[in-house]
């Protein structure tokens, strides 16, 4: 089920996407980023669990889950967002898909740059647009293809405005978020992996 179909069948108000993903195209994790924004969902990193619907079990969370890449993007557009202790949230910069695993050996032609440089305008317009901060964007276009990504610490979640709450709103008071059930009366989470973003596919489209 893609995200459309999903809002159309479910009322969101109130709800928290969780995020568990390496990442997608620049300009479709734009389109997605500013649909949560204007559903007013939360926005956290987690892992989803099996539930078991014939128990009366409702849908569980753990904090044991990756962010990476366009990934952060989608994080920023929560109007309100939680990175748990044990989540990890990691940036690097946008690339052409096809050349990013050889990225120092490929070619590159003037339109190539073109396109790199208006997403990376796009990209830093939904940044501002988000309440995100410069920092964010410096972390993320400062980090190559062919080095690890950069793993941000919480002071950083913090200064570059991805982290604004202390906790979610499923949790429960005075708990950890591990297999912490979500917000009652709810038995969903949205993730990433199920809204078409595919690992480390870092273009905003594809290229010949």
């Amino acid at each position: 089920m893609n995200f459309e179909d999903f809002i159309r069948q479910h009322d969101l108000k109130g709800d928290t996407v969780v995020l568990d993903s390496s990442g997608g195209s620049v300009n479709d994790a734009i389109a997605l980023g500013r649909r949560i924004r204007g559903l007013g969902l939360s926005t956290t990193v987690g892992a989803s669990l099996p539930s078991s619907k014939e128990r009366g079990e409702r849908a569980r969370v753990s904090p044991e889950a990756y962010c990476e890449s366009m990934c952060v993007f989608l994080l920023l557009a929560g109007e309100s967002r939680y990175v748990p202790e044990r989540a990890r949230v990691r940036v690097h910069q946008i690339w052409m898909a096809d050349r990013a695993d050889n990225a120092r050996g490929a070619t590159y032609t003037a339109d190539d740059l073109m396109i790199l440089e208006r997403d990376i305008g796009r990209l830093a317009k939904f940044t501002f647009d988000m309440g995100g901060s410069g920092d964010l964007l410096a972390l993320s276009l400062n980090v190559p293809p062919w080095v690890d990504l950069h793993e941000l610490s919480r002071e950083e979640l913090r200064r570059t405005n991805l982290m604004t709450n202390d906790a979610i709103s499923f949790a429960r008071p005075n708990s950890v978020l591990d297999e912490m059930p979500l917000r009652t009366g709810s038995d969903r989470i949205s993730a990433t992996a199920s809204l078409g973003l595919e690992p480390r596919v870092t273009a905003s489209r594809p290229y010949p």
